[in-house]
């Protein structure tokens, strides 16, 4: 269940729950909230973009969001939150794919674009936010910890002896 998926990582987000889905109920992201920057319900997750084509779950902190947000501000943007995440979706509007080089900080990031049907992740460069995935059969979930995944219906971790094997060689 998507719900009790999202749901496994309360502890790390106690603030809010949110849950977004496309029209054909294909596709949800989910999103716990530790709030931080902003406190407000505006900054609340799953967010949307303005034309809502664009929907975000963000996890992470951009260190310097306020410089990005005056760049962003300049070029005609208008932000409705205080936070970081608005300022990571409409840098994402922006630069595309390369909005990341813009980014001093540690994140991990989805954005799914509902007018071409594409989902876009992000891990920031060191790591530091953890992105796990999972894909079989034409299914794909991802999270930030492995223990969402003992969520996923007759989902069985495996160890890959091979692949360790070959590393400690």
């Amino acid at each position: 269940n998507f719900e009790e998926f999202t749901s496994s990582l309360e502890h790390r987000g106690p603030d809010g729950k949110g849950f977004y889905y496309n029209s054909n109920k294909d596709l949800g992201l989910g999103h716990t909230r530790l709030k931080i920057l902003d406190l407000s319900i505006l900054s609340d997750q799953p967010m949307k973009d303005i034309s809502s084509r664009y929907t975000i779950t963000y996890n992470g902190e951009i260190y310097n969001y306020l410089e990005i947000k005056n760049e962003l501000l300049k070029k005609g943007y208008k932000f409705r939150s205080k936070g970081d995440t608005e300022v990571v979706l409409n840098a994402f509007l922006e630069w595309g794919t390369d909005c990341d080089l813009k980014f001093n900080g540690m994140w991990a990031y989805a954005i799914w674009d509902n007018k071409l049907k594409k989902l876009f992740l992000s891990r920031d460069r060191f790591g530091v936010k953890p992105l796990y995935y999972y894909l079989n059969n034409h299914i794909f979930v991802f999270s930030s910890e492995l223990k969402s995944f003992t969520k996923i219906k007759n989902y069985r971790p495996e160890i890959n002896t091979k692949r360790f094997s070959s590393i400690h060689k």
